[in-house]
């Protein structure tokens, strides 16, 4: 028997490879995604694509990666195309990307691939040495990894790229710090004011203040002002006013919390008078003062007045600029009164140890870290934020009244102090037991004053960390360290998000004193406790967990709350009081001072901010949080990410803090008790072959009456 040839079946074949081809070459070119991970973390986050999208000027990325990288590092350079592809979709005509291959096979080396090392060389972008399996042996080649973002004259590098985690966060923030100031400044709608308010009648007692060449000081500022306009692109408005010759403007002034001084009549025929000094910036609804004149009271001489220098100036100018734009990007660090140090001092006889390395690496990535000596000069207008970590001395009025006046500015506070020190070993050695003691500086009278406290004690937990203990055997807690574990962690604000468990250390209750808080508009917002298992040291502070037993009663276990946000406009602590005065050495006792002293009566009518505008405080019991202890190199770990989070809410940029916490990703199981864990085990073991006889015998039942009813058709 023949067989029959069906064309049609032969035509519909041929139309469905040509509709299969056609449906291939269709999707490579128009694709979509959907990402299914819960924090979307394949798919462009909202400020990456903000990022991307307001860019005003022409933005490169070179990518040099060599080819036939091996496993796991083969899939990068993809993962890189695909995220840059995702850029330059959101982004204008102004994005632009171009790879360039750098072969380690004999074959493709030509001169292109030679050229493109070079090119890569000249941005200080060097082969890394990555490991290879190949038949069983371990290799070690070289790989060119690595990218440059140029923009301007601006260029960044990433030499490393060796992961695909975090590599979305690395560049956005890049691309963002490169961006922000150029684009900024070009989209201003209009200028940034700057006016000088200088009374002429200053002149005429300028001589008394040691301050000769003060009616040089507007054409020395035109002089600054000229040379910043080239800087951002003519964007600055320079005025000199004087509130001598206009008695409306001076009233006007008195808001701006310009330095005021009045005098009385001086021997040399001068008359009783006032006036007023001082440099404001504004923009849109934003005004920021700056102090040209600084005055210290020296004990057994006077007053001494000094006017900044001009150098100094451009560069407060400057900060301000970035600062009234808000592309700020520094942070003050009080850097006295025996607060950790960020950096090691040449000058220090007995070297600290310096524990915030990595802390310091992380904010560096997205800030600059100022340090201030509150002691020697005042927090700088341009900063936003003001970090205070482990101080041990005590603060006088005045530089409370600084840290006070910087809050009420409306700007940020983070605080992390420790609320006991550490007594010298008993017994007169190293080996001795330790004891801690209750620390007051006097600025916990003002936070006490804000609505906050820190209490003189210890949280210690059951839920903490364990230790091998290699004396005893087994495993010790180290109560001390107690774990925060996801359902103790408020996750309802963004910055918050993600962040399912931390670990602290020597941390001290923090709790809020709610009648000073409803006195103001303050919310307040708790960011971890501990868990139901913890309890409190309050007396006789000892810390070694060898000593530490738990109480037996279980009513003296609780939840203590660790850490607190605040936010609103605070109440100045120095409401009703008299403004206080820097007071320093005197170093100093030539003629000039000491007639000074004699001559001049010149007093200070400065006003001060008595309420605030709206501001942000952070406080946690403990500056253990920011050590290298708690804190990774990479910045991965949730305790890393808790803190980036919380400078970058201080400072206005909770996008950024959302697009870190999008790729944490631990996801601890949650603790169950010792019940729930017995019911689980036994459903393991007896009812899930329960399950699988009841199943079988289910089948074996349908097969005996499908038997039954196949035999009843054929009998």
């Amino acid at each position: 028997m023949g067989i029959k040839s069906h064309p049609a079946k032969y035509i519909k074949f041929f139309i469905y490879l040509i509709f299969i081809i056609l449906l291939n070459i269709a999707a490579s070119t128009f694709f979509f995604r959907i990402d299914l991970t819960k924090n979307k973390i394949y798919s462009l986050s909202d400020v990456s694509k903000t990022v991307v999208s307001t860019l005003s000027e022409p933005l490169t990325l070179k990518v040099f990666f060599s080819k036939n990288i091996p496993a796991p590092y083969n899939n990068i350079e993809q993962y890189l195309r695909d995220l840059l592809e995702e850029y330059s979709i959101n982004s204008k005509e102004y994005f632009n990307y171009t790879f360039y291959n750098l072969s380690n096979d004999e074959k493709d080396i030509g001169e292109k691939s030679e050229g493109n090392k070079e090119l890569a060389k000249s941005y200080g972008i060097e082969p890394i040495q990555i490991q290879s399996v190949e038949k069983d042996e371990i290799k070690f080649i070289k790989a060119y990894m690595g990218l440059v973002i140029i923009h301007g004259d601006l260029v960044e590098r990433m030499p490393m790229i060796t992961e695909t985690q975090k590599l979305e966060y690395k560049l956005t923030t890049k691309i963002k710090k490169m961006n922000d100031k150029i684009s900024t400044l070009l989209a201003l709608p209009e200028k940034i004011k700057i006016k000088l308010f200088l009374s002429s009648s200053l002149f005429d007692v300028s001589r008394q203040m040691g301050l000769d060449r003060l009616s040089d000081l507007p054409k020395q500022l035109e002089e600054v002002m000229e040379k910043l306009n080239g800087k951002n692109y003519n964007k600055l408005d320079f005025t000199y006013l004087d509130p001598t010759k206009d008695e409306k403007l001076y009233e006007s002034t008195e808001k701006l919390n310009l330095m005021t001084l009045k005098w009385g009549d001086q021997k040399d025929g001068v008359q009783e008078g006032k006036g007023r000094i001082g440099l404001t910036m504004e923009y849109k609804d934003e005004i920021s003062t700056i102090d040209l004149l600084q005055m210290y009271q020296i004990p057994l001489i006077g007053t001494k007045y000094e006017l900044i220098a001009k150098d100094s100036l451009e560069e407060i100018i400057n900060k301000n600029v970035e600062s009234l734009i808000n592309i700020n990007k520094n942070l003050g660090y009080l850097a006295d009164h025996g607060t950790r140090p960020l950096f090691e001092k040449k000058q220090q006889r007995q070297r600290q140890r310096i524990d915030l390395n990595n802390f310091r690496r992380l904010i560096s990535q997205n800030y600059s870290l100022e340090e201030i000596n509150i002691t020697e000069d005042n927090i700088s207008e341009s900063l936003k934020c003001f970090i205070i970590a482990h101080p041990t001395q005590n603060f006088t009025d005045y530089e409370l009244f600084q840290i006070d006046q910087f809050l009420m500015r409306g700007n940020s506070l983070a605080i992390f102090l420790d609320s006991f020190s550490v007594l010298p070993p008993m017994g007169g050695n190293n080996f001795g037991m330790r004891e801690y003691a209750p620390m007051n500086t006097n600025l916990e009278k003002m936070l006490n004053h804000y609505g906050v406290n820190v209490d003189n004690s210890v949280a210690l937990d059951k839920t903490c960390i364990k230790e091998n203990n290699r004396q005893q055997g087994g495993q010790r807690e180290i109560y001390t360290a107690p774990v925060i574990l996801s359902k103790h962690i408020n996750q309802q604000p963004e910055y918050m998000k993600n962040i399912k468990e931390l670990i602290v250390y020597k941390n001290s209750p923090v709790s809020i004193i709610s009648e000073n808080i409803s006195k103001n508009d303050i919310s307040v917002t708790q960011l971890m406790e501990t868990s139901e298992k913890s309890w409190i040291m309050s007396e006789h502070i000892n810390l070694n967990p060898a000593y530490i037993v738990p109480p037996e009663s279980e009513e003296e276990l609780g939840s203590h709350p660790l850490a607190y946000m605040l936010e609103g406009s605070f109440k100045s602590y120095f409401s009703g009081k008299s403004k206080p005065v820097r007071e320093i050495k005197n170093t100093n006792t030539d003629e000039k001072e000491a007639d000074l002293s004699e001559q001049t009566k010149i007093i200070s009518d400065e006003k001060f901010l008595e309420k605030g505008k709206k501001g942000k405080l952070f406080i946690i019991g403990s500056s253990e949080m920011l050590t290298d202890t708690l804190i990774d190199q990479e910045g991965q770990t949730p305790n890393a990410v808790f803190i980036m989070n919380i400078i970058d809410h201080l400072n206005n940029r909770d996008e950024i803090a959302v697009l870190r916490s999008k790729i944490q990703s631990l996801n601890p199981i949650d603790e169950l008790a010792g019940s729930t864990k017995t019911i689980i085990k036994a459903l393991n073991i007896a009812v899930l072959p329960i399950l699988v006889i009841l199943f079988g015998m289910i089948v074996w039942k349908k097969r005996a009456s499908r038997k039954k009813q196949i035999e009843a058709i054929f009998s």
